[in-house]
């Protein structure tokens, strides 16, 4: 099984695949020097595999890297967020 997870930009979300095959994708809104991550998708068949999870981290690092603050109106990412202790904390709006 090859994963692969990617951020495209034009579309403001970031996908993760599995074998070349969509399995998921987190979207956001970008403004104001922040990503509100308001929707966290796995498709059915590649539930259950911590394919969202890998995703989350992704897209989190990510938007530390553009140092850019993080919203996370999607319940799947906040809970990831609040399971990490303070590795995210900085990302956070205050």
């Amino acid at each position: 099984m090859a994963v692969k997870i990617t951020h495209d930009s034009a579309d403001r979300r970031f996908e993760i695949h599995v074998d070349s095959e969509l399995a998921g994708y987190s979207e956001y809104i970008e403004s104001d020097g922040a990503r509100t991550f308001h929707h966290t998708v796995t498709l059915p068949q590649f539930r259950g595999r911590g394919l969202a999870a890998a995703l989350t981290e992704y897209a989190l690092d990510d938007t530390s890297t553009q140092g850019l603050r993080v919203v996370p109106t999607c319940w799947f990412v906040r809970d990831f967020i609040a399971a990490a202790g303070d590795r995210y904390s900085h990302l956070m709006e205050p």
